[in-house]
């Protein structure tokens, strides 16, 4: 790969970046949000070198090096070029402008890490809301760590994406979450009763009740719902964390 085509390829990159971070939410599929930033800066930093590579070489020193080069190439004496798999970086760079690829769903949450949940001593009181939205992780929380069992007759809402239950015995209701980008992701999943399975990485809104098994309040308690209604919601714009979802705009 000769200096010109590494030119382009640094060049190429930096417009990949800047066009995922800058005018589609694509990033999003491979980072946590808060990394926006950094990758606008890496996308300037890239195109800047590429720029000025490109400015550098159009200069006549760098015009007769070239020749120079060439002449090299001729005589059997150019070892100046990367493997022939350096094409491949091409591929990346070209996706971030024209092919975003599919975003994580039950494949991956079937074979990541499942997110330890966090240990909370006390617990507020829940509004009055019905159904009651709440994040997988909440609603784990409150069937197995609350003492207080508020959770025991509350209608609640979740939402997620489905993944199949290991042999295909069910379902679960699934968030995958970064906490830092894809190749960290963890998931937290919760078991769905009463409903078929719908196809595997459809986005639902589920609403039900906690589905009696294990103590309450204690790890006993089997993180499931029994489902009343599901119907199919769009991706929301924060599909790799745990919160409330918010809608694309």
């Amino acid at each position: 790969m000769k200096r010109p085509v590494q030119t382009l390829l640094l060049t190429l990159t930096g417009i990949g970046l800047l066009h995922a971070a800058l005018f589609t939410d694509t990033y999003l599929r491979y980072v946590k949000a808060g990394l926006r930033p950094l990758l606008i800066t890496s996308g300037v930093v890239l195109l800047l070198l590429g720029l000025a590579a490109a400015a550098a070489r159009s200069g006549p020193e760098h015009a007769a090096a070239d020749d120079d080069q060439e002449h090299s190439h001729e005589h059997g004496h150019d070892h100046s070029g990367a493997p022939r798999i350096a094409w491949l970086l091409f591929l990346p760079a070209i996706s971030l402008l024209f092919y975003a690829p599919p975003a994580l769903g039950a494949y991956t949450a079937a074979r990541s890490n499942a997110k330890p949940v966090g240990v909370q001593k006390g617990f507020a009181p829940l509004p009055a809301t019905s159904p009651l939205p709440l994040t997988l992780t909440d609603f784990t929380k409150r069937v197995q760590q609350d003492p207080g069992r508020a959770i025991r007759t509350r209608l609640v809402q979740l939402t997620g994406f489905v993944s199949p239950a290991e042999n295909g015995d069910g379902w679960y209701l699934t968030r995958i979450i970064f906490t830092c980008c894809a190749a960290d992701s963890q998931t937290v999943k919760i078991r769905v009763y009463g409903t078929e399975a719908p196809p595997a990485n459809t986005w639902l809104a589920v609403t039900g009740t906690w589905h009696p098994r294990g103590t309450l309040g204690t790890k006993t308690a089997q993180a499931a719902l029994d489902a009343r209604d599901a119907h199919p919601v769009a991706q929301p714009v924060n599909a790799y964390t745990d919160d409330l979802p918010l809608t694309p705009s």
